[in-house]
Order: structure tokens, then C-alpha cells, then sequence
């Protein structure tokens, strides 16, 4: 229950500044808006769940853990399956109260599918946007270690939080063009499938040469590249440390 409230939270901020930004044309936020939003949300979601499930809030996390042996994998799934639940009652949510928006400025739900999932930028191939997605992700796990590895100038489990947060943002605003930056593959699916059943159609799956699949599998593999990059050249390195199942890593 911890996992899904923190990732219904952290989605419903995002995806909120999504729809205001969008439908009124860029007037009411930006850019940056989304950038800083996004970082807000994942803040709050992880310190709202963080206690309980750990407030993963996306698979490439969950994914993460269990290779460093930090999460059984049988728990995995459920992980996932929650996470992705999460987003689509988000989406469902933010749907509601912009309806009237929605009906007003993309009535045959043909512009606004943005809102919700990533898209590619139209001149970006899919290679690009896969590794865009990958490097990300492994960015943002390789960030989340560093932060998290006590023998790595641990700043205390208070300052985790809003330090994700800011390494949200900042990737955002680095690497979100090409894409739309998901980094995250139930922050895109479940928004996706709400879609899918709320009038946007299969063209949510279909658009950009069945772009779909990328958000969903370049995050995991970056995030696994992530965490080794950091294993082998920081975290291997740490004088003292264990070579066990990282207990270094305090969640």
C-alpha cells in the first residue's frame, strides 16, 4: 500500500504540471516547470513511502535493488504491478479533473497524448531515443548509489529525499528533448494503457514505429549499467567495505 500511494503521488504531481503545461499551450508553465515539478514529485513520493516499501516509484529501481541482491526478486513483480497500477489511477485522476480541458482543446484526442506518456521528438530516430533512455536511467541509478552508499559521504537519510528529487530534475533538463524523458517504464505504461481505454486508442502503441517498447526497456538496462558503472569504479573502491550483499546501500 506505501508503494502505490507514493507512486500514485509522485504521478499525479507530475502528470498534473503535464496537463496544465500542455493544455493551455505553454501559458500557464514551462519547460522547466515540468523539469521542477517532476523532481518535486519524486520527492514527496519518496518521502511519503520511503519508510515503509522504500517508495521506488519505478521499476528500474526495483530492478536495481534486486541485482545488487537488496530486494528478493520474487518481490519484484508485485513491485512493478503496483507501480504501474499507481500510474494509471494518476492518469485516470488528472484525466478527471481536466476533462473539460481535454474536450475543449483536443476533443478527437488526437494532440494531447504527450500529457501522459513520452513521445519522440519527430526528428529523432528510435536509436536515439533508446539510448537517451538508457543513459538516463543510468544516470539516475548511478546517482541514487552515490547518494546512498554509507561509505560515500553518506548526507543522512533526511537529505535523500529532495537530493533525488534534484537528480530528477536535472536530468530532465539535460536529456528530455529527444524523448520526453520517461527514464521510468510504469511512469510511461500505465499512463499509456489509461489511454489506451480512454479514447486516445491503440495509436498510443502504434505512433513513431511502435516507439512503446523503448521507455519500457532501455530504463531497465540502463539502470543495471548504472549501478555497475558506480559498483566498479566507486563503490568496489571504498576502503573497509563489505563484499557481501551491499549492505553499504541504506534505503
Amino acid at each position: 500500500m506505501a508503494e502505490f500511494l507514493a507512486t500514485f503521488i509522485c504521478m499525479l504531481f507530475g502528470l498534473s504540471c503535464m496537463a496544465q503545461v500542455t493544455l493551455s499551450g505553454g501559458s500557464a508553465g514551462s519547460f522547466v516547470t515540468i523539469a521542477l515539478a517532476w523532481g518535486f514529485a519524486y520527492f514527496l513520493g519518496i518521502s511519503i513511502g520511503g519508510g515503509v516499501s522504500g517508495a521506488h516509484l519505478n521499476p528500474t529501481v526495483s530492478v536495481t535493488l534486486a541485482l545488487l541482491k537488496l530486494l528478493p526478486w520474487k518481490k519484484v513483480p508485485f513491485y512493478i504491478l503496483v507501480q504501474t497500477i499507481a500510474a494509471y489511477v494518476s492518469a485516470l485522476v488528472v484525466y478527471i479533473l481536466y476533462r473539460p480541458l481535454f474536450n475543449e482543446v483536443d476533443p478527437d484526442r488526437t494532440t494531447t497524448h504527450t500529457v501522459f506518456a513520452t513521445f519522440p521528438h519527430e526528428n529523432v530516430g528510435n536509436f536515439t531515443c533508446f539510448l537517451t533512455e538508457f543513459l538516463a536511467a543510468a544516470l539516475l541509478i548511478l546517482g541514487i548509489l552515490a547518494l546512498l552508499d554509507q561509505h560515500n559521504r553518506p548526507i543522512g537519510r533526511h537529505a535523500v529525499p529532495p537530493a533525488i528529487g534534484v537528480l530528477v530534475s536535472a536530468i530532465a533538463m539535460g536529456f528530455a528533448m529527444n524523448t520526453g524523458l520517461a527514464a521510468n517504464a510504469t511512469r510511461d505504461l500505465g499512463p499509456r494503457l489509461f489511454m489506451l481505454t480512454a479514447g486516445w486508442g491503440t495509436r498510443v502503441f502504434t505512433l513513431n514505429h511502435y516507439y512503446f517498447w523503448i521507455p519500457l526497456v532501455a530504463p531497465i538496462m540502463g539502470g543495471a549499467a548504472g549501478a555497475f558503472v558506480y559498483e566498479a569504479m566507486v563503490g568496489y573502491h571504498h576502503v573497509g567495505r563489505s563484499r557481501g550483499p551491499y549492505p553499504e546501500y541504506r534505503f
